[in-house]
């Protein structure tokens, strides 16, 4: 999978998540750009992700990510990895 149809696909569950139909995912997008995002919801979003993408993230990489960027990198490397 491409990163244009994982940023596509993660673009879909933000707006659903975030409830906002005008987010529009930049690598550098961060929690503190989005209203609404907080702890709750950002666990509802890696949730998400999980299911659309049939991956499973650990702790130790979701503690790693600062950014729409480095969500997209883990993503390709959980997907290339299957």
């Amino acid at each position: 999978m491409d990163r244009a149809l994982i940023t596509e696909k993660l673009t879909t569950i933000f707006r659903s998540v975030f409830n906002d139909q005008a987010i529009v995912l930049r690598d550098d997008l961060t929690a503190n750009d989005v209203a609404n995002w907080d702890s709750l919801s950002h666990m509802l979003m890696i949730g998400e992700a999980e299911k659309e993408f049939s991956v499973k993230f650990k702790l130790k990489e979701l503690g790693k990510l600062e950014d729409v960027k480095s969500l997209i990198d883990l993503l390709e490397q959980k997907i290339q990895s299957k």
